[in-house]
């Protein structure tokens, strides 16, 4: 079976070429022409873990091609996956421009039946959208369907939840269409994945609720570790013995400067507004994004509380992206935190594994380091904001020897607050307890 996907971004990356792994032959068209050369010279514009091997085995194989041909690739497919970007607009709702050029395009190269599949996380009513602007460039006398097949992939994690998901949705019309659909899948059924087969709106609302009740469990810890503080609670403690209850699990239980990343601010953004415009105030979700902002402006004065004044302060920073494994700057809450720190002013000194090309765009006052060793070189204080395995072990009297002061804070909780204070720094993390000063 040919399929066809458009756009070379993240979604679209990881999902062509894990479908090439399951067997089917996959174009992945861009309009970008630089994109589509670095692709076919085995460049990888996105840092995820073993895309790169995954991409150069299946085009070497013969099941993955990339191109800027999208009228061909159209035409020889059965399957058109729509995986562009819906960057959020002004009023924060998801803007459609992309998905919509591309349902144009398909429309005026319908040259027999296809599924057109929208893979890109879209608002409700989407799909209709998508079915009438086909029909309507197709001049409707060939049979298409329109699905809905959301994307579920955590950066850093892609291929695995590919090709391992918890589940696969798939809201369409016709049988034909689930059918086609589920054939595509077909390597999941020996490893048992659930399917959910739907209405395409339920299929597009899946995907919103799925991320803004994640955002939900990460604003509600957070709120949580702010109460510990101010009653000398654990927060730790607190969220494994909420996780214990099966009903709560323990993920995303996991306290420190708020959510950021390419999905869940502006897809929980997007829900209240779609909320809003279908005459509804979705207001538990409005006061998650609303924690969640307040939470990198806390984590601030967290730092200056603990630091003292940081004008003319050296502040080295461990980690800049939103989460580990990715170089996705997009919404990162470090951001927030060294500007309100830079415009107090603090000079700010940083490393991070993966993340610097990106972070040097958005901060280039930044020094940016060699390691997370240069990072605390001279340094009054040391922030620890993105949990990257290699800063979960260094060698800490080496890090206290090379700063100028002794400050630790710790936004992802990654070291224990007595070791550290035994150690001689002057330790704080979120939610476990006061803080306080080295034990004499």
């Amino acid at each position: 079976m040919n399929i066809c996907v458009v756009g070379t971004g993240y979604v679209g990356l990881v999902t062509g070429t894990c479908f090439a792994e399951f067997g089917l032959n996959v174009a992945c068209v861009d309009k970008d022409r630089s994109k589509i050369e670095a692709l076919e010279n085995g460049r990888i514009p996105i840092y995820e873990p073993g895309l790169g091997e995954l991409a150069a085995k299946n085009v070497k194989e013969g099941r993955l091609r990339f191109s800027t041909d999208i009228p061909e690739t159209l035409r020889g497919s059965l399957v058109v996956f729509i995986a562009v970007g819906t960057p959020q607009d002004q009023d924060g709702s998801a803007n459609l421009e992309y998905v919509l050029e591309v349902a144009a395009e398909v429309g005026r190269n319908l040259n027999g039946y296809k599924v057109i599949v929208t893979k890109s996380t879209v608002p409700v009513g989407t799909g209709r959208r998508v079915e009438e602007i086909i029909a309507r460039e197709s001049g409707g006398s060939t049979k298409f369907d329109i699905a809905s097949n959301p994307e579920f992939l955590r950066e850093g994690s892609a291929i695995e939840d590919f090709l391992r998901p918890n589940r696969v949705v798939i809201g369409a019309d016709t049988e034909q269409a689930v059918a086609i659909l589920r054939d595509l899948y077909r390597p999941l059924y020996l490893i048992e994945t659930p399917f959910v087969v739907t209405t395409v709106e339920t299929a597009e609302l899946v995907k919103y609720a799925s991320n803004a009740f994640l955002a939900t469990k990460i604003s509600f810890i957070n709120e949580m570790a702010n109460l510990c503080e101010l009653v000398g609670a654990d927060v730790h403690a607190v969220a494994k013995g909420m996780g214990l209850d099966q009903r709560i699990g323990p993920k995303f239980l996991h306290p420190g400067p708020g959510y950021g990343g390419s999905c869940f601010p502006k897809d929980t953004v997007a829900l209240c507004r779609a909320a809003r415009d279908a005459g509804y105030e979705f207001k538990i979700v409005e006061a998650v994004c609303e924690v969640n902002r307040v939470q990198r402006r806390r984590m601030t004065d967290k730092i200056v509380r603990i630091a003292g004044p940081v004008e003319g302060q050296r502040i080295g920073f461990l980690g800049l992206t939103f989460k580990p494994n990715t170089d996705d700057m997009r919404d990162s809450p470090a951001v927030d935190i060294i500007r309100d720190l830079q415009n107090s002013g603090a000079r700010v000194q940083a490393f991070d594994p993966a993340g610097m090309d990106e972070a040097r765009e958005v901060l280039p006052e930044v020094t940016y380091c060699a390691d997370a060793y240069e990072a605390a070189a001279g340094a009054d204080a040391v922030v620890l904001i993105t949990e990257w395995n290699q800063f979960r072990n260094l060698d800490l009297e080496r890090v206290k020897s090379l700063m100028r002061g002794r400050v630790f804070v710790d936004l992802r909780n990654v070291y224990e607050p007595e070791r550290m204070r035994r150690l001689g720094f002057t330790y704080e993390g979120v939610g476990r307890g006061a803080g306080g000063s080295p034990e004499k």
